[in-house]
């Protein structure tokens, strides 16, 4: 099939494409700064963002499926119009393009924190209302982006929406938030921990649910793409298993860590590196739903979550061979 994929260059997108090419689709990519993550690859790129009515139309130009990866992720101190800008304008930018030109269908990468956790000792499932009051600007504006483009589905448009949660895997360039986070425990420079954690899954899982989205996938229905919960003290202890020295790592109670945000970010700047705990981040660890039920993605995409211990070895063993470790 003809495909178009914007944010190709993050983390998803690299695993995506891949499995893309390996199934013989011909792939269009939108690469706004770095396109190292595509290296080699045989893609057509087109050069430009989601403000760029001109590079849309170039991405959207003769494609079936545009996959939507790009997005503007905020744990720290960005502004509401920055990321809103990215998030939702940017949504709708490429989807108006996508519709312009043609394209069938439109698959949507959301996230789990577009529905709202609580009550966390009640399950998560697709019919959870979405965070659309959350003081969180990445939950806001992903789930008024994920409202605005269900409603553009129809018999001419059809629109798939997926919902993954804590995302770990290979092929993480960048790397992203949480592949810093298991450099980090390996190196043993991670300060210390705290009491949540996230719901893990494999990027490469979600990927291959992606592109069953394309032939199994429902218009007009979103799906989640979860793993397994674990705290961030068991991951810590999966991590370091695959290291000679041990992992000795205080567990923080979060009214510490929040005091201690500040610090840390200081420290962060002047390493001229992204603060891993923020107020957000924070947060997000003490606020996650530990029960997100995904029969769904399972019954529909088969959608195939496999152990985090498997995704921890192959993510600890492709930063091994980058030279990142």
């Amino acid at each position: 099939m003809k495909i178009a994929v914007s944010g190709a260059g993050g983390h998803v997108g690299a695993n995506l494409v891949r499995m893309l090419l390996g199934q013989k689709h011909e792939v269009r990519v939108l690469v706004h700064t770095s396109s190292r993550a595509l290296q080699g690859l045989n893609v057509e790129t087109v050069k430009g963002d989601l403000d760029d009515s001109a590079s849309l139309k170039r991405l959207c130009h003769n494609r079936e499926v545009v996959f939507h990866l790009a997005a503007k992720i905020a744990i720290g101190s960005e502004s509401y119009d920055e990321v809103y800008k990215v998030n939702v304008e940017g949504t709708k930018n490429l989807a108006v393009a996508a519709r312009e030109a043609g394209v069938k269908q439109f698959i949507h990468f959301s996230s789990i924190h577009t529905l709202v956790q609580y009550p966390q000792d009640t399950p998560v499932d697709e019919t959870r209302s979405l965070a659309l009051h959350s003081e969180m600007v990445y939950e806001k504006t992903k789930a008024l982006a994920e409202q605005w483009i269900l409603k553009q589905n129809s018999n001419d448009f059809q629109v798939v929406v997926l919902n993954p949660t804590a995302i770990i895997g290979p092929f993480d360039f960048k790397p992203s938030y949480l592949g810093q986070v298991i450099q980090k425990i390996y190196k043993g420079t991670l300060p210390g921990l705290v009491p949540g954690g996230y719901n893990w899954v494999d990027v490469r899982d979600v990927a291959q649910a992606a592109i069953n989205a394309i032939e199994k996938g429902e218009p007009g229905e979103r799906y989640l793409l979860s793993g397994k919960w674990q705290s961030l003290k068991s991951l810590t202890g999966m991590v370091c298993a695959h290291r000679n020295k041990k992992c000795r790592l205080p567990v923080f109670p979060f009214w510490l860590a929040h005091i201690g945000v500040p610090f840390l970010v200081l420290y962060a700047q002047w390493k001229k590196q992204e603060p891993l705990y923020t107020k957000t981040s924070l947060n997000i660890l003490q606020s996650a739903n530990q029960h997100i039920l995904n029969n769904k993605a399972r019954k529909v995409l088969d959608f195939s979550p496999r152990p985090l211990e498997e995704s921890v070895a192959d993510t600890l063993e492709w930063f091994k061979k980058q030279q990142y470790l």
